[in-house]
């Protein structure tokens, strides 16, 4: 009797231990992957409305960087070398309504701030 409660116990481990494990298989459209090309391409030729905020060398830019993330941390930044000078630039504004807006916010702590048009695309 003890045997036979012995090996129901050992079998009960035994397909504890197995039935974790699972194998996940998930099939995608190939149509999903040109899509998202499509969707990152349009997002990167789109036109928008940036800031920029100033601009010197390497150091300085990046302590400018620094002090826009702390005052605006809800804008992106980055910097942009342009030569012979770095650029700070900040936020992504598609119309120049909404670019204005925080233009007035961004230049009343710092000064020197200018509001850049988009490029007209070469296409």
């Amino acid at each position: 009797m003890k045997t036979l409660i012995y090996t129901v116990i050992l079998i009960c481990f035994c397909a504890i231990g197995y039935s974790q494990n699972a194998d996940i298989h998930i099939e995608q459209d190939e149509k999903i992957d040109k899509l998202l090309g499509i969707y990152k391409s349009a997002l990167s030729s789109s036109e928008y409305y940036r800031i920029q905020v100033g601009f010197g060398n390497s150091d300085k830019a990046r302590t400018i960087k620094s002090n826009v993330e702390i005052d605006f941390p809800e804008l992106p930044s980055r910097i942009d070398f342009d030569s012979p000078t770095y650029r700070v630039r900040v936020g992504r504004f598609k119309t120049k309504l909404e670019a204005e807006r925080k233009f007035n916010e961004v230049r009343a702590k710092y000064p020197d701030a200018m509001l850049l048009k988009p490029k007209k695309s070469t296409k």
